[in-house]
């Protein structure tokens, strides 16, 4: 095993790297802007610009690298074909193939949610447990599932996008994906919000809330006047709760995993959203799974590039 590996998150907005020892030290961390324009057609050569940048700085030779591992935002296959990567602009092609021609590096690459839970089941939440289910709790609903300690990515990297689990259908509003009563449009940061707005443009409850325009309330909103024992917002929460944890309680059945372990922008409300879901999740469970463990996310944004270390190291 050589010294050195580099982990890579791929986002919309920007890319975060990682420079780690092989025994997991974390050694240093920066970001790149992800150049969108023109299909994104620019995104892998600023990387390896920048991985090439990172060694030289370090006085690292190529020798000594054992490689790269990417999280990519959309589905990613087996042999490392990207499936349609929307927020990047990136059609089908080997992602793998094409930055391993960049750098000389031997390169992974896996869907963003699924690597972040490796991350966290080797370095961070998940940490000695090897069958896991990570649930991202952000502007969407993202999941990653790990069995034996690996990623499992389905046939075409589509394994583990629980937001999408249909779980109502009289849901008149369309989800990003395009159908309708979708998970994350009720337990996203984006879907308690909307909730949220629906219900206090339909009803005439006294909250506090409605000290808040109703079209600016946000999931923290709704979580903060909880905590504070608001009537409406315990409901709303509840609501979420019950959504979410029934959904987990599913996919228990499929999977059953040792925990589930909660991130996500929604995740730093803390024990509130742990014990909405927990509650609802045990009435749901079947009775064996009924002792899967919930857990909040330690590393944070850093998942990611743990987790594309790991997919390396575990090759």
């Amino acid at each position: 095993m050589k010294k050195y590996a580099f982990g890579v998150d791929i986002g919309g907005t920007t890319v975060k790297m990682g420079l780690f020892e092989t025994d997991g030290t974390l050694c240093d961390t920066w970001e790149i802007k992800t150049r969108t324009e023109n299909a994104g057609a620019e995104i892998l050569s600023d990387i390896a610009d920048s991985i090439g940048g990172e060694l030289e700085k370090n006085e690292i030779s190529t020798g000594q690298v054992e490689g790269i591992g990417m999280g990519v935002p959309g589905p990613v296959g087996a042999d490392g074909t990207v499936f349609h990567c929307v927020n990047l602009g990136w059609g089908t092609f080997n992602v793998e193939q094409e930055m391993q021609a960049l750098t000389g590096f031997r390169t992974k690459a896996g869907n963003d949610a699924n690597v972040a839970a490796l991350g966290e089941m080797w370095m961070g939440g998940g940490k000695g447990y090897e069958h896991l289910v990570m649930v991202t709790l952000g502007t969407g609903v993202g999941g990653g599932v790990i069995l034996n300690g690996k990623i499992l990515p389905g046939f075409n990297g589509a394994g583990g996008e629980i937001g999408h689990m249909p779980v109502r259908d009289d849901e008149p509003e369309s989800c990003g994906c395009g159908k309708h009563g979708c998970l994350e449009q009720y337990t996203s940061a984006n879907g308690v919000a909307r909730v949220a707005r629906n219900y206090l443009k339909t009803h005439k409850d006294k909250t506090i809330l409605r000290e808040i325009e109703v079209d600016a309330v946000t999931s923290k909103d709704v979580f903060d006047a909880a905590k504070n024992q608001d009537p409406v917002a315990l409901q709303l929460v509840n609501d979420f709760g019950k959504t979410l944890g029934k959904a987990l309680a599913q996919v228990a059945c499929v999977v059953n995993p040792q925990a589930f372990v909660i991130g996500g922008g929604m995740a730093k409300a803390g024990d509130i959203v742990i014990d909405v879901i927990r509650k609802h999740y045990v009435e749901y469970a079947f009775h064996a799974a009924r002792g899967t463990l919930f857990k909040l996310v330690t590393l944070g944004n850093n998942a990611g590039i743990y987790g594309g270390v790991k997919m390396i190291l575990d090759e």
